[in-house]
């Protein structure tokens, strides 16, 4: 695959990165139960089709989807992809999350996830979410900033952040990415936050891509309503009348027009995120490798404008 500059940074990345939400297994926030085995079978086989950083964030599966990145990373013998994760979200012995963006917070965070993922510097460290006040997250990025300039982390970054946060960490120091949701049935952000970083020169890898699901075109009413209930899904209004039906219908124009050219709904999702100018790529998530051999063709694929109408529900 071709590979993007992500930012400021000296970062060469492929159009899509392999997202490990999923490979954290079951929790709060989880996708349900998930075999380790199918989980490193999907990241080797991201890897073997070109796909050169993995995404993961150190909540997901608290700690978990971090210690099977490094198992797959452990047991691979290609090139070294880049490792990206997140802090900024944290969890008690109960297990329960909350979050954090104290100093003292994050950098703990930084050490268990170098010890989790196996490595002695991070490529890209990103904080998860904004703290409800900005002072906290102002807190929160000047700590990423210390832990650039000790060699923890390579580059840093952000997710979730609107543009008044993006401009608050800008004044503290530059930022290399931003993280946001974007996808056809999320598109608020091309309003401002694109254009913003686009402005700016700050990178963007989306995530979410294919609507967590929704737009992958093997989504169903029948399959939504046998979602198991530790999924994070069944409590997602997207999944829920009166969007369901409307989202369905997205699913159906991407299917027919990724038929035409021998490829799938979720590949033309993923090919219309990367349409955009601003994006630099897009994080695609996978449980298993059949699933990873159905979306990697979305990563150099360029639809035509009328595609573009045609999948948005706009031409004539």
């Amino acid at each position: 695959m071709k590979t993007r500059r992500l930012g400021n940074s000296d970062l060469e990345i492929t159009p899509i990165g392999f997202g490990a939400w999923a490979v954290g297994g079951d929790w709060k926030f989880g996708w349900g139960q998930q075999d380790d085995g199918d989980s490193v079978a999907a990241i080797h086989r991201a890897l073997e089709l070109g796909v050169n950083w993995i995404d993961t964030a150190a909540v997901y599966g608290l700690g978990h989807s971090e210690t099977v990145v490094a198992k797959a990373l452990a047991e691979w013998r290609g090139r070294r992809p880049y490792v990206f994760t997140k802090c900024g979200m944290v969890w008690d012995e109960k297990r329960e999350v909350g979050s954090s963006l104290k100093a003292a917070s994050i950098r703990q965070e930084c050490e268990n996830s170098l010890r989790r993922l196996r490595v002695d510097v991070i490529d890209l460290y990103q904080i998860h979410w904004p703290a409800d006040d900005l002072p906290e997250t102002e807190e929160g990025w000047s700590e990423l900033v210390k832990l650039k300039k000790a060699g923890k982390v390579r580059w840093i970054g952000v997710s979730n952040f609107s543009v008044e946060e993006l401009r608050r960490a800008q004044a503290v120091a530059p930022i290399t990415s931003l993280q946001p949701p974007y996808s056809l049935i999320r598109r608020d952000i091309e309003a401002d936050v694109l254009p913003y970083c686009r402005e700016q020169g700050i990178g963007v890898i989306v995530y979410s891509p294919m609507g967590s699901g929704l737009l992958t075109g093997a989504m169903t009413r029948e399959r939504v309503a046998a979602l198991p209930p530790e999924d994070w899904r069944t409590k997602n209004p997207e999944f829920k009348e009166p969007k369901l039906s409307k989202n369905l219908a997205v699913a159906e124009r991407l299917r027919a027009v990724g038929q035409r050219h021998g490829r799938s709904a979720g590949e033309a999702a993923i090919a219309w995120t990367l349409r955009h100018a601003a994006v630099t790529g897009a994080i695609v998530g996978a449980r298993n490798a059949k699933q990873v051999e159905g979306v990697v063709g979305g990563a150099e694929w360029r639809l035509t404008a009328s595609e573009i109408r045609e999948i948005e529900g706009t031409a004539p």
